[in-house]
């Protein structure tokens, strides 16, 4: 090549400068999206989502409502629009499998707990004022106000099928006194009156003699359904008390164990025994203003299986660890013939609060069965 002339572009030069020209503009187009965040208000039924976004700090856009369908191939296009697409919705009887999905796809989403979305009482409430109502309130959560929601932890699939099996063993059991209490309503309009497990056995084979022949084909329709929910109610709470480990303290039963140990999912989420307490909606409620003060009754803001479960357990606690550290403490109270029903039912209601924080501190490691003062089983 002479002095002074131009080299000519290969084709090989061209290819490379090309790809570079390319990868620059993609590029710039990922680190220039139109937006930084957009907040998506989710109100969900079963056919149908009703949206209403946010982009950036902008007032609501008006509501949209999608198919399921349209809705997950809408939501793939608000990722390519912003750096960050945050989204919330109710929890409800849609579980969490919409979350579960919004959160692979890359969508920063939170299951909220249900309110009353008509905070002024206005007495318009629908789909659109609650999808509406969420964006906002998912603006001032994204924007750093943690009490804007309610967030709801969402478990794991493994803790939430365990979580299942206890709660669908609780349904079964209401179902067997429900229907029991029905078979006992319609005796009772015939002038017989009967306790519970009126259709077991010798009680059946006694009570069939006394009763109409008519009322009989209507009773066996009882029986019949009780016989298959009853054999079903023993099959699961064998198969929860075979789940519970054989070591854990005296009174604690296996269905009890596996219950609590299935409601909570994971002892290490909370970091103080406050963070327990609340949970289980225990903790006395408190009226302040100024300078009156008044303690109020226990606020029920919780898992109400689990406090349940807390419950049944202090009562056994008295009657088979009388010398650990918790039930000594009340003992002055629960011991004293003279105390009233509603002094000792306080007192169980406070050794159920702690018993759940003791429980967590045994369950974490940070305490010893033998620093609680428990006699444990199965050693």
């Amino acid at each position: 090549m002479l002095a002074g002339e131009r080299q000519s572009a290969t084709p090989t030069n061209c290819m490379n400068q090309q790809k570079l020209n390319n990868s620059e503009v993609r590029a710039e187009q990922v680190a220039s999206k139109p937006h930084q965040t957009i907040k998506l208000g989710l109100d969900v039924h079963a056919d149908s989502i009703v949206v209403v976004r946010l982009l950036d700090h902008s007032a609501p856009q008006p509501a949209q409502r999608f198919t399921w369908a349209k809705f997950r191939a809408w939501i793939k296009t608000q990722l390519a629009l912003a750096d960050a697409v945050h989204s919330c919705y109710e929890a409800g009887p849609f579980g969490y499998g919409l979350h579960r999905e919004l959160v692979a796809l890359g969508v920063q989403n939170v299951v909220v707990q249900p309110v009353c979305l008509d905070e002024r009482h206005t007495g318009v409430n629908h789909d659109k004022s609650d999808a509406q109502e969420l964006a906002l309130r998912l603006d001032r959560y994204v924007a750093g106000n943690p009490k804007a929601l309610a967030t709801v932890r969402v478990p794991t699939p493994e803790q939430e099928q365990q979580r299942i099996e206890s709660r669908q063993r609780e349904q079964l059991r209401r179902e067997v006194q429900r229907l029991a209490a029905q078979g006992r309503s319609l005796l009772l309009t015939q002038g017989h009156r009967e306790k519970s497990g009126w259709w077991l056995g010798r009680r059946w084979e006694a009570l069939k003699v006394k009763v109409p022949a008519w009322l009989l084909p209507r009773l066996e329709v009882f029986r019949r359904v009780l016989a298959t929910l009853t054999a079903e109610l023993a099959a699961a709470t064998t198969a929860l008390e075979a789940s519970a480990p054989a070591l854990r303290p005296k009174g604690l039963g296996g269905l009890t164990y596996a219950v609590v140990e299935r409601e909570i999912g994971q002892w290490d989420r909370f970091t103080n025994r406050r963070q327990v307490g609340s949970y289980t909606g225990l903790c006395g409620g408190v009226s302040a203003s100024g300078n009156s003060r008044h303690q109020l009754p226990i606020t029920k803001h919780g898992n109400v299986r689990l406090r349940t479960a807390l419950i049944e357990l202090a009562w056994r606690l008295v009657l088979w660890q009388r010398d650990c550290k918790l039930v000594q403490r009340w003992w002055p109270v629960l011991g004293n013939p003279k105390a009233s029903k509603a002094a000792k039912k306080k007192a169980i209601v406070a050794m159920a609060r702690q018993m759940a924080g003791d429980l967590w501190r045994w369950r974490t490691g940070r305490a010893k069965p033998e620093t609680l003062g428990w006699t444990m089983i199965g050693a």
